[in-house]
């Protein structure tokens, strides 16, 4: 049996990879953007397999999967550039560079945090979740949430002020 559910998934994948990744060619920006769709597209019908319909619905139903992970992928560039005008607005201060370099050095900001704090900070900041409610995820209180919040902003604070200035404006003169 598990014999059958290989031999089935090859044979889609075999049939179906190039129409799904030229389906994402023509709705995503970047090369990896490409190959992130298509890797979930075919990771989601490994799993739904039996859900798959014979062809030649196969193909459609990829497509609907694959417009739902683009859709995905859309909404979470959008939650990202809401999380970098939101950081911006709480940072009045930090000076202007490139967006490009701004989106660089804020991440790598982000990534140099505790863990712990990182979360908190994007639960609240990107996702918009309450204290309450980001405590229930975090399986902390909400004063635990309030405390690793204030304590990320300060450090996401430091890590940006210590950038070097060239770096702050992107190289440019």
């Amino acid at each position: 049996m598990p014999d059958d559910r290989e031999h089935r998934f090859r044979q889609l994948y075999h049939e179906h990879y190039r129409t799904v990744q030229a389906y994402a060619v023509r709705r995503v920006a970047t090369p990896a953007d490409v190959a992130d769709v298509t890797a979930e597209v075919f990771t989601t019908a490994w799993r739904r397999l039996d859900d798959i319909p014979p062809p030649p619905s196969d193909r459609l139903w990829l497509y609907g999967v694959a417009r739902r992970v683009v859709a995905g992928q859309l909404r979470t560039a959008r939650r990202f550039r809401r999380l970098i005008r939101r950081i911006e607005n709480n940072f009045p201060a930090a000076p202007a560079y490139s967006e490009f370099h701004q989106n660089e050095l804020l991440f790598t900001a982000l990534s140099s945090l505790p863990p712990g704090e990182r979360e908190a900070l994007l639960l609240v900041t990107w996702e918009q979740l309450p204290h309450a409610e980001a405590a229930r995820v975090l399986g902390c209180s909400a004063n635990a949430v309030s405390i690793r919040v204030h304590r990320a902003r300060a450090r996401l604070r430091e890590a940006l002020d210590a950038q070097p200035t060239s770096a702050r404006s992107g190289g440019l003169k």
